[in-house]
Protein backbone atom coordinates (compact mmCIF):
# COMPACT_ATOMS: atom_id res chain seq x y z
CA UNK A 1 0.00 0.00 0.00
CA UNK A 2 2.91 2.45 0.54
CA UNK A 3 4.49 1.90 -2.48
CA UNK A 4 1.47 2.71 -4.15
CA UNK A 5 1.02 6.11 -2.25
CA UNK A 6 4.60 6.98 -2.56
CA UNK A 7 4.07 6.25 -6.54
CA UNK A 8 0.89 8.31 -6.47
CA UNK A 9 3.03 11.03 -4.92
CA UNK A 10 5.78 10.77 -7.25
CA UNK A 11 3.48 11.17 -10.26
CA UNK A 12 1.69 13.83 -8.88
CA UNK A 13 5.21 15.93 -8.37
CA UNK A 14 5.81 15.19 -11.51
CA UNK A 15 2.77 16.46 -12.87
CA UNK A 16 2.88 19.43 -10.99
CA UNK A 17 6.55 20.13 -12.28
CA UNK A 18 5.41 19.35 -15.49
CA UNK A 19 2.50 21.91 -15.73
CA UNK A 20 4.52 24.50 -13.84
CA UNK A 21 7.16 24.35 -16.10
CA UNK A 22 4.83 25.02 -19.08
CA UNK A 23 2.95 27.65 -17.64
CA UNK A 24 6.23 29.12 -16.62
CA UNK A 25 7.26 28.88 -20.60
CA UNK A 26 4.05 30.11 -21.71
CA UNK A 27 4.41 33.48 -19.46
CA UNK A 28 8.55 34.54 -20.36
CA UNK A 29 6.61 34.01 -23.86
CA UNK A 30 4.25 36.35 -23.55
CA UNK A 31 6.30 38.42 -21.19
CA UNK A 32 9.16 38.81 -24.18
CA UNK A 33 6.26 39.03 -26.98
CA UNK A 34 4.86 42.69 -24.64
CA UNK A 35 8.85 43.87 -24.20
CA UNK A 36 8.46 43.62 -28.49
CA UNK A 37 5.37 45.20 -28.58
CA UNK A 38 7.17 48.28 -26.57
CA UNK A 39 9.61 48.23 -29.33
CA UNK A 40 7.56 47.95 -32.19
CA UNK A 41 5.58 50.62 -30.69
CA UNK A 42 8.54 52.60 -30.44
CA UNK A 43 9.23 52.74 -34.01
CA UNK A 44 5.85 53.26 -35.31
CA UNK A 45 6.10 56.62 -33.17
CA UNK A 46 8.91 57.34 -34.65
CA UNK A 47 7.79 56.65 -38.49
CA UNK A 48 5.57 59.71 -38.82
CA UNK A 49 8.33 61.94 -37.67
CA UNK A 50 10.61 60.54 -40.27
CA UNK A 51 8.19 60.26 -43.35
CA UNK A 52 7.23 63.98 -42.02
CA UNK A 53 10.60 65.00 -42.85
CA UNK A 54 11.27 63.22 -45.73
CA UNK A 55 8.18 63.78 -47.72
CA UNK A 56 9.37 67.23 -48.92
CA UNK A 57 12.85 65.96 -49.90
CA UNK A 58 11.59 62.77 -51.37
CA UNK A 59 8.32 63.86 -54.17
CA UNK A 60 8.81 60.65 -56.06
CA UNK A 61 8.87 58.00 -53.23
CA UNK A 62 4.88 58.68 -52.33
CA UNK A 63 4.29 55.15 -52.88
CA UNK A 64 7.34 53.73 -50.37
CA UNK A 65 5.52 56.91 -47.82
CA UNK A 66 2.14 55.33 -48.45
CA UNK A 67 2.91 51.59 -47.98
CA UNK A 68 4.71 52.70 -44.72
CA UNK A 69 1.95 54.68 -42.96
CA UNK A 70 -0.51 51.64 -43.99
CA UNK A 71 1.46 49.59 -42.13
CA UNK A 72 2.07 51.21 -39.48
CA UNK A 73 -1.69 51.98 -39.17
CA UNK A 74 -2.56 47.99 -39.41
CA UNK A 75 0.40 47.30 -36.66
CA UNK A 76 -1.53 49.57 -34.58
CA UNK A 77 -4.36 48.22 -34.49
CA UNK A 78 -5.33 47.37 -30.74
CA UNK A 79 -7.03 43.71 -32.14
CA UNK A 80 -4.58 42.41 -34.17
CA UNK A 81 -3.02 38.66 -33.27
CA UNK A 82 0.33 37.47 -32.70
CA UNK A 83 0.49 36.34 -35.61
CA UNK A 84 -0.50 39.28 -37.73
CA UNK A 85 1.76 41.66 -35.58
CA UNK A 86 4.64 39.67 -36.59
CA UNK A 87 3.84 39.46 -40.50
CA UNK A 88 3.54 42.89 -40.48
CA UNK A 89 6.66 43.75 -38.85
CA UNK A 90 8.32 42.04 -41.38
CA UNK A 91 6.45 43.60 -44.26
CA UNK A 92 7.33 46.91 -42.30
CA UNK A 93 10.80 46.23 -41.58
CA UNK A 94 11.22 45.50 -45.74
CA UNK A 95 9.61 48.76 -46.38
CA UNK A 96 11.75 50.84 -44.27
CA UNK A 97 14.43 49.02 -45.59
CA UNK A 98 12.81 49.87 -48.96
CA UNK A 99 12.61 53.95 -47.69
CA UNK A 100 16.38 53.63 -46.64
CA UNK A 101 17.41 53.19 -50.05
CA UNK A 102 15.30 55.55 -51.48
CA UNK A 103 17.28 58.11 -48.82
CA UNK A 104 20.51 57.15 -50.57
CA UNK A 105 19.43 59.00 -53.27
CA UNK A 106 19.23 62.10 -51.64
CA UNK A 107 22.32 63.62 -50.81
CA UNK A 108 20.88 66.77 -49.50
CA UNK A 109 18.90 64.62 -47.10
CA UNK A 110 22.78 63.74 -45.38
CA UNK A 111 22.77 66.97 -45.32
CA UNK A 112 19.98 67.46 -43.02
CA UNK A 113 20.32 67.32 -38.96
CA UNK A 114 17.15 66.40 -38.58
CA UNK A 115 16.87 63.70 -40.73
CA UNK A 116 19.77 62.11 -39.33
CA UNK A 117 18.79 61.94 -35.98
CA UNK A 118 15.63 60.22 -36.82
CA UNK A 119 17.67 57.86 -39.30
CA UNK A 120 19.70 57.23 -35.78
CA UNK A 121 17.04 57.00 -33.85
CA UNK A 122 15.27 54.53 -35.79
CA UNK A 123 18.49 52.22 -36.32
CA UNK A 124 19.06 51.93 -32.32
CA UNK A 125 15.04 51.31 -32.41
CA UNK A 126 15.87 48.37 -34.81
CA UNK A 127 18.69 46.96 -33.28
CA UNK A 128 16.47 46.86 -29.75
CA UNK A 129 13.96 45.06 -31.93
CA UNK A 130 16.13 42.86 -33.06
CA UNK A 131 17.69 41.66 -29.94
CA UNK A 132 14.03 41.56 -28.31
CA UNK A 133 12.94 39.43 -31.51
CA UNK A 134 16.18 36.80 -30.46
CA UNK A 135 14.90 37.05 -27.06
CA UNK A 136 11.45 35.98 -28.30
CA UNK A 137 12.46 33.22 -30.61
CA UNK A 138 14.50 31.83 -27.83
CA UNK A 139 11.42 31.97 -25.87
CA UNK A 140 8.81 30.16 -28.51
CA UNK A 141 11.86 27.75 -29.08
CA UNK A 142 11.56 26.79 -25.65
CA UNK A 143 7.76 26.80 -25.07
CA UNK A 144 7.31 24.48 -28.91
CA UNK A 145 9.89 22.32 -28.00
CA UNK A 146 8.08 21.52 -24.44
CA UNK A 147 4.51 21.22 -26.41
CA UNK A 148 6.54 18.77 -28.54
CA UNK A 149 8.30 16.54 -26.12
CA UNK A 150 7.20 13.82 -24.17
CA UNK A 151 5.47 13.47 -21.55
CA UNK A 152 4.89 17.44 -21.18
CA UNK A 153 3.04 17.68 -25.00
CA UNK A 154 0.41 15.07 -22.94
CA UNK A 155 -0.10 17.95 -20.32
CA UNK A 156 0.60 20.67 -23.10
CA UNK A 157 -2.87 18.90 -24.73
CA UNK A 158 -4.46 19.20 -21.52
CA UNK A 159 -3.59 22.93 -20.79
CA UNK A 160 -4.76 23.61 -24.03
CA UNK A 161 -1.20 24.83 -24.84
CA UNK A 162 -0.88 25.96 -28.58
CA UNK A 163 2.46 26.88 -30.41
CA UNK A 164 3.65 30.03 -31.06
CA UNK A 165 5.25 31.57 -34.56
CA UNK A 166 8.44 33.01 -34.67
CA UNK A 167 9.57 36.06 -36.04
CA UNK A 168 11.88 35.63 -39.18
CA UNK A 169 13.67 37.43 -41.88
CA UNK A 170 11.53 38.47 -44.93
CA UNK A 171 12.64 36.95 -48.27
CA UNK A 172 13.60 40.70 -49.32
CA UNK A 173 16.32 40.31 -45.99
CA UNK A 174 17.75 36.89 -46.94
CA UNK A 175 18.85 38.32 -50.52
CA UNK A 176 22.51 39.09 -50.74
CA UNK A 177 23.88 42.53 -50.43
CA UNK A 178 24.92 43.50 -54.14
CA UNK A 179 28.26 45.36 -53.05
CA UNK A 180 28.87 46.35 -56.87
CA UNK A 181 25.87 48.37 -56.93
CA UNK A 182 26.17 50.10 -53.37
CA UNK A 183 29.52 51.48 -54.59
CA UNK A 184 28.79 51.73 -58.42
CA UNK A 185 25.65 54.03 -58.25
CA UNK A 186 25.08 56.61 -60.68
Amino acid sequence: MQIVLLIIVVLVLIGVVMYNSLIAKKNQVDNIFAGVDAVLKKRFDLIPNLVASLERYMEHEKSIFENVTALRAQAMHPHISEDQKIALDGQLSAALGSLNLAMEAYPQLQANESVMQLQRALNEVEEQISAARRAYNQAVTDLNNALEMFPTNIMAGWMSLKHRSVFEITTAERQNVDVHALFHRS
